[in-house]
């Protein structure tokens, strides 16, 4: 069965705050974080808004020339490491402790920016002048060794890329190198800053956002039926997962319990979902299966739900056919309609989120939802918070490339956590 996993510490940084109080409490408002674009001149792009991190000051979390090495994406997750690792209370000056812990962060896109900053320099100055730290400032595992660096984390470090699942592949393989007894614990999650002229451009021309300008805070709305596709975000969700054994030991503080992890691929299309949904089908099931519960403990689903019109359908298609008429009983939000979509780094918030649903028994909502699509009738919790008893609960990203993950939580007993 192999060594129980909780999490112990989280650190985010968000378009809806860069500190988890924060970001919580803009959740259970129902707040969006969307906005024009600010980081440059859009006025030219179908798209003109996007939810941006906002007030985020890298020298506050690492050395200002350690941050002109970094691209922005990596800034973030160095920033959000930092926080959960002093949120676990977790000492890496300790030398064996810091060669039993790793290091495991997704990117699905990135040093976009710097790229795109380099080759204006190239055409306009020549190669002569292109900076040294292009290629380490651009390389998406990046992120992961600056982290190890920084913080020093001395086992495991590696990077995932699996577009918007890549924060939570990157959560399910920390999970896994855990439980089988690898290393004890693992600095985990997702980071993403693509907000980026090319960036932009690129998912404009792929007719994939939301170009309700007007608008902003209303521009994501999953399951709506008058969604026309999504906003993108920015951000990191980091998050330290620990055998359960040395967390007692260390009487650390227990957000949750990180019980299964499912995966799949599609086999179908570069950016669209299999009608049937069949892919996210497998994944979710598989997270059940290694998590030994059945599909009727589920009481809470953070869904991928992107506000694209093939993604809400077929996600809506996948959770019926798990859980058969019961599904219309569980609730299931797209925080995606606050935070906007965050892309690789979606699944380390989400999962973040998730615990928190977990550990407060209150369920953050869908807002926007005004006239659910007919395709999509389940319980999306719209535009209001609920309390609720939940024990697991389920997290689920996908991505380009037909790559689906699902992250299985269990509500950590109080009985069991120690102060």
């Amino acid at each position: 069965m192999g060594r129980k996993v909780v999490v112990t510490g989280v650190g985010v940084v968000s378009p809806l705050g860069n500190t988890v109080p924060q970001l919580w409490d803009a959740l259970i408002a129902g707040r969006s974080g969307v906005g024009r674009i600010t980081a440059f001149d859009a006025s030219d792009y179908p798209t003109q808004i996007a939810a941006e991190v906002k007030e985020f000051d890298p020298s506050q979390y690492m050395e200002r020339h350690d941050a002109r090495r970094m691209d922005r994406f990596t800034q973030f997750a160095v920033a959000a490491a930092r926080l959960a690792v002093e949120d676990a209370g977790l000492d890496l000056s300790d030398p064996e402790r810091a060669e039993s812990t790793g290091v495991l962060i997704g990117s699905g896109v990135g040093g976009i920016a710097v790229m795109e900053e380099q080759v204006q320099v190239l055409h306009s100055r020549g190669p002569s002048r292109v900076s040294p730290f292009l290629v380490p400032m651009m390389i998406p595992d990046m992120a992961a060794g600056q982290i190890s660096i920084l913080l020093g984390a001395r086992g495991y470090n590696a990077a995932v890329v699996s577009a918007c699942a890549s924060g939570a592949h990157a959560l399910g393989e920390a999970f896994r190198l855990i439980k089988d007894g690898y290393f004890d614990a693992m600095i985990a999650g997702g980071c993403e800053a693509a907000i980026t002229p090319v960036g932009l451009a690129g998912f404009c021309a792929a007719r994939a956002l939301s170009t309700r300008n007007d608008d902003p805070t209303r521009a994501s709305r999953p399951f709506d039926k008058g969604r026309d596709g999504f906003v993108m975000g920015e951000g990191a969700g980091i998050l330290i997962l620990e055998a359960e054994s040395q967390a007692r030991a260390r009487h650390a503080h227990v957000y949750a319990e990180l019980i299964g992890f499912g995966a799949s691929g599609d086999a179908y299309h570069i950016t669209q979902p299999p009608p049937d949904g069949h892919g996210a089908v497998a994944a979710m099931r598989r997270a059940l299966q290694e998590a030994g519960v059945p599909p009727d403990a589920v009481g809470y689903i953070n869904a991928h739900g992107t506000s694209t019109p093939a993604n809400d359908r077929t996600e809506t298609l996948a959770i019926k056919t798990v859980f058969g008429e019961r599904a219309y009983s569980i609730p299931v939000s797209s925080t995606k309609s606050m935070t906007g979509h965050l892309l690789g780094a979606a699944g380390g918030v989400e999962a973040i989120v998730t615990v928190l649903a977990l550990q407060h028994q209150w369920l953050p909502p869908t807002i926007n939802l005004d006239e659910p699509d007919p395709d999509c009738d389940l319980d999306y919790i719209p535009w209001h918070a609920r309390p609720a008893q939940v024990e697991v609960a389920l997290s689920n990203s996908f991505g380009f490339g037909g790559h689906n993950a699902c992250l299985a939580f269990r509500r950590y007993p109080a009985s069991q956590e120690v102060s």
